[in-house]
């Protein structure tokens, strides 16, 4: 679809109330799903109803986006519009859910929730953390499983996917937290029409269960759909050992015919389930940890939408959350930072200047090295529009006039009383013209950011001419 298929369906007014300076440049975005079709007010309208289907119908993700929970830390699953991320780029993280049952000792069970919610790492500039809490009625009481939904919201605000096949269970659980919109777990064919019933009265996303029977799946979600059910997330089995080729074939299978066969009733987000590999203990549970850490890693880059795990070590988790984000950055555009200056240690007007580019894991990279070595200088971060050192300097992003443009732009001059840049390695043939365009001598420093402290140690302060 290109942009002008778009913009001819748009008022055309140029009325820029979606932040725009025309509505050509909305439908660039809309396009490019920077934008959503709210944003654009008139087409909000009634008179404009139709206009605003037929866009709909072109621009909505060939697999649904389903919400789960309320509030900051609610969860969206699916919206995807493509099978292979480097075709466009991959939008909503896949959910990890950290396992819980309602016949759980009290300890333990407080004792996951507080690391499941305390569970952050920053990455990049991104601050990495889990999403939800999955709690199984492994009691099927009705009052012990609407006990522990009660006090999992009570200790978390992250979203809940309640696991009972049993109606009745269910049902006294949503009693207690429907308001807080769970998803659940599951409609099968024997229960799906008292299961669809809870999920229209609470208005919460149902799972629709048929393992291993892709076909059932597709006649379930179909049943579902037509009874009014809005959204469901499928649940095509998961297994471990002998089973996980045929878990990923159909993981596999359903995303395809979703996206390039436009199976509308495979339209959904697919939840995974890792938490099988703990079916049978090992002698030493690390070996069940590493076999679900392996299947999910699996899961995560065969569509999984959502996926529920047991393992709460840093070991197995960290892995899983950095993958998950190498895979769901957007590709065409390059992890960034803002430009500017910046203070490491306490650096004072004999501080030494280094000089860097945006790129997020560039710019961290030289950080962590310089806070590792507890040096006093500072740091100009260079808009190199995300690329590395080598990169920009061979692709033009970073040159001696952007570099002097920076120095002026950020008052560098005002926090020092010298004129001395430090450069990296990897840029040492602008040396010379950065020194003739912005007057600043120029030390070309190591290739790794690593060798900078000693570089400085060596060189600071610099001899004079």
């Amino acid at each position: 679809m290109s942009p002008i298929e778009v913009y001819k369906m748009l008022p055309m007014t140029n009325c820029k109330e979606c932040g725009e300076s025309n509505c050509m440049a909305f439908a660039a975005k809309l396009v490019n799903r920077e934008a959503t079709l709210p944003e654009c007010p008139l087409l909000m309208e009634p008179k404009h109803t139709e206009a605003y289907n037929k866009l709909w119908m072109l621009l909505k993700p060939a697999v649904k986006a389903v919400e789960v929970g309320t509030g900051d830390k609610s969860v969206t699953l699916g919206g995807e519009y493509v099978l292979y991320r480097h075709e466009f780029t991959y939008f909503n993280l896949p959910s990890i859910a950290i396992d819980l049952s309602d016949e759980m000792p009290q300890e333990e069970f407080e004792a996951r929730i507080k690391i499941a919610d305390e569970f952050e790492y920053e990455y990049i500039g991104m601050q990495l953390s889990l999403d939800m809490i999955a709690l199984r009625s492994t009691s099927n009481d009705p009052a012990t499983f609407e006990a522990a939904a009660r006090k999992a919201t009570d200790l978390t605000e992250m979203p809940l996917l309640l696991c009972a096949l049993t109606p009745d269970v269910m049902e006294q659980a949503l009693s207690a937290v429907g308001n807080k919109r769970p998803l659940i777990y599951a409609a099968t064919k024997d229960n799906w029409k008292e299961m669809a019933d809870l999920a229209l009265k609470y208005n919460c996303p149902l799972v629709a269960s048929a393992p291993f029977h892709l076909d059932a799946l597709k006649s379930l979600a179909r049943t579902l759909t037509e009874y009014g059910v809005v959204d469901i997330v499928l649940d095509p089995g998961t297994q471990w050992d002998e089973g996980i080729g045929k878990t990923l074939d159909n993981f596999t299978i359903l995303r395809w015919d979703a996206i390039n066969e436009e199976e509308e009733y495979l339209g959904f987000p697919l939840l995974g389930a890792p938490i099988v590999a703990w079916t049978e203990e090992a002698d030493d549970p690390l070996i069940n940890e590493w076999n679900e850490a392996m299947l999910t890693s699996a899961l995560i880059t065969r569509y999984s939408d959502i996926l529920v795990v047991h393992s709460v070590s840093g070991w197995s988790l960290l892995p899983l959350v950095f993958l998950r984000q190498n895979l769901y950055t957007d590709p065409r555009k390059p992890v960034s930072v803002e430009a500017g200056v910046f203070n490491y240690g306490n650096p004072n007007e004999g501080s030494p200047v280094l000089l860097t580019t945006n790129f997020a894991l560039t710019y961290y990279t030289v950080a962590s090295d310089i806070e590792g070595a507890k040096m006093d200088c500072y740091l100009v971060v260079v808009d190199s529009e995300g690329l590395s050192v080598e990169s920009a300097v061979a692709g033009r992003k970073m040159t001696a006039d952007t570099v002097a443009e920076a120095l002026v732009t950020f008052e560098v001059g005002d926090l020092v009383n010298h004129r001395h840049l430090i450069i990296p390695g990897r840029a040492a043939r602008l040396s010379g013209e950065i020194k003739e365009t912005s007057g600043w001598t120029v030390s070309v420093g190591p290739l790794d950011s690593s060798g900078a402290a000693k570089f400085v140690e060596d060189n600071w302060p610099p001899k004079t001419d």
